[in-house]
């Protein structure tokens, strides 16, 4: 399997708002950025999006080294999702009949197919910090969101 280091990260203008997301394929010496936005979403809508977006673009089964600056996206996929699915895609809650319908259950359907037969290691680094990837993810997908605008490859 080829190994691959896919960065990512979402970025809105309020919350909901305009939005963008963004990321960077990397494999050995090859480099690919694409970006894209929305008009009207969340933060985590963004962040999952970057992820599927960067998934959609390989072509074979591989091993990825996913980088990302979300709890949530990393948590959803590595503690939540065989709950949500589980329980029929609702969450647990507190008290009898409090569960609710997973948020952003779309795209967490549309990640956990896109999932499928590649061998994702999930890897969490502090947003704005030292990582220049993720630095550089954080820059597209805030210009993607201000400017509505959409790499050539960025799909969305």
């Amino acid at each position: 399997m080829k190994r691959v280091h896919l960065t990512t990260d979402g970025a809105c203008i309020g919350n909901p708002g305009p939005g963008g997301w963004a990321c960077i394929l990397r494999y050995f010496d090859r480099k690919k950025e694409i970006f894209g936005s929305e008009e009207n979403t969340t933060n985590n809508r963004m962040e999952l999006r970057a992820v599927i977006e960067g998934l959609k673009m390989l072509r074979e089964p591989c091993e990825v080294v996913m980088v990302t600056d979300s709890q949530y996206v990393k948590k959803g996929m590595t503690e939540w999702l065989v709950l949500w699915k589980a329980r029929d895609w609702r969450t647990k809650g507190k008290g009898a009949g409090r569960s609710k319908i997973v948020l952003n259950q779309d795209l967490w359907q549309e990640l956990d197919r896109l999932s499928q037969g590649h061998k994702i290691s999930w890897e969490w680094v502090k947003g704005h910090a030292s990582h220049p990837e993720n630095n550089r993810c954080d820059q597209l997908a805030n210009t993607a969101a201000r400017k509505q605008i959409h790499s050539a490859d960025g799909a969305s």
